[in-house]
């Protein structure tokens, strides 16, 4: 049977109120949590609404009235209650800087829903609808929810995110044990809680801007020095990364590697208020990649010629094959990029590892191999070992 939380919400709004909650959920074998933060003005996500409910428990928890949060921190650290999320996470990351405690154990449905044939990142209201037949509102999807007070409507449309949540996860985790798969997701879920994921990289931050790689060998390291230099600036400010210098005035910067204020007043893109504040720490930047190695940090990719891009399409086939025998998602299980990795050699992917191999990945390999085939079988495709000869 399906539970259903409770249709009145709670608003939890003081310290006291907040541990006697946490104390109650901690009774419970699982909770479903979801949040409301605001960050399109800083660095870091800022908490504005906590949502929690089990089959007994419905309520709201308002960080901006509570204050204080380290109630809620034996409740995360509680590896008896599972935390369930939908799209778990941004969740995961403004609860580890909020309450500076990771949730522990998690079950996000949005991955668990891939596994049982739904759309790869299926929403919330797309997946409540198909799972539970219930319709949800989108009345309030542009609240403001840093404004206070928050309406009676504002805080019950907050609620149906975790109101509903409590019926899909236990439909979702009962077929998935039904099917043998609940133990699949364990290796993912324990890897979405790794601090690691959550905790601001400036080493790596060059990582996330898009051209890295057509840049050469001195390009990169000069990109490597600009994006650390404005991921430690962001942290610093709590502003985004974009209000200090967007990507592709970054990327600029790298490509051209002006070497003083007027080849820096050249770039486009870069507002003169910013290279008036910042004019000495980018040619700081770029000096210092000078006198780094020349090595580039990760290579050009060679891109696969028409015979290769043929056995990714002829794999894209297979696994869409695959996909829909075993009724999941299939981009749960490879991208075409993944595809197109295989075809070039590498082995050390997602899809030949754990049950993405048992499920697809193995037949996959096979296929390139030549030790499998694909045939029409009616209106539908099957991918099968080649017949002994």
């Amino acid at each position: 049977m399906i539970p259903e939380a409770p249709d009145k919400v709670a608003v939890v709004s003081d310290k006291a109120g907040l541990a006697a909650l946490v104390d109650r959920l901690r009774q419970a074998e699982w909770v479903a949590l979801d949040t409301e933060f605001m960050r399109e003005r800083t660095y870091f996500p800022q908490l504005c609404l906590i949502q929690v409910a089990t089959a007994d428990e419905l309520a709201c928890i308002d960080p901006l009235a509570c204050e204080d949060l380290t109630p809620l921190a034996p409740l995360l650290a509680d590896t008896s209650v599972i935390k369930v999320f939908h799209a778990a996470s941004q969740d995961l990351e403004v609860l580890y800087q909020a309450v500076g405690e990771m949730p522990r154990p998690v079950f996000d449905t949005q991955v668990a829903a891939a596994l049982l044939g739904h759309a790869d990142q299926i929403g919330y209201a797309r997946l409540v609808e198909d799972v539970l037949g219930v319709r949800l509102e989108k009345a309030h999807s542009r609240t403001d929810w840093s404004r206070r007070p928050l309406s009676a409507d504002e805080i019950d449309y907050a609620a149906d995110d975790v109101r509903y949540l409590t019926g899909a996860y236990t439909a979702l985790r009962d077929e998935l044990e039904a099917r043998g798969r609940l133990a699949w997701l364990a290796p993912e879920f324990e890897a979405m809680t790794d601090p690691v994921r959550y905790t601001p990289d400036p080493d790596n931050a060059w990582r996330r801007v898009k051209g890295v790689r057509k840049l050469r060998a001195g390009q990169q390291r000069a990109l490597a020095q600009l994006a650390a230099w404005r991921e430690r600036t962001a942290v610093d400010s709590d502003r985004p990364r974009g209000w200090i210098i967007k990507d592709d005035v970054l990327v600029d910067l790298a490509r051209r590697r002006p070497r003083d204020a007027g080849e820096l007043a050249r770039v486009r893109g870069l507002a003169d208020a910013t290279r008036r504040k910042q004019e000495a720490a980018i040619l700081a930047c770029i000096a210092a990649a000078a006198d780094e190695p020349s090595e580039a940090l990760i290579g050009p990719g060679q891109p696969l010629d028409a015979d290769g891009q043929a056995l990714v399409d002829l794999l894209t086939c297979g696994l869409k094959a695959r996909a829909a025998e075993a009724e999941i998602s299939a981009g749960a299980l490879a991208t075409r990029k993944d595809l197109e990795s295989l075809v070039s050699g590498e082995r050390d992917l997602p899809i030949l590892r754990g049950w993405r191999r048992a499920a697809a990945g193995e037949r996959l390999l096979a296929l390139l191999e030549g030790r499998a085939l694909l045939r029409a079988d009616g209106n539908s495709v099957v991918l099968e070992e080649v017949p002994a000869s």
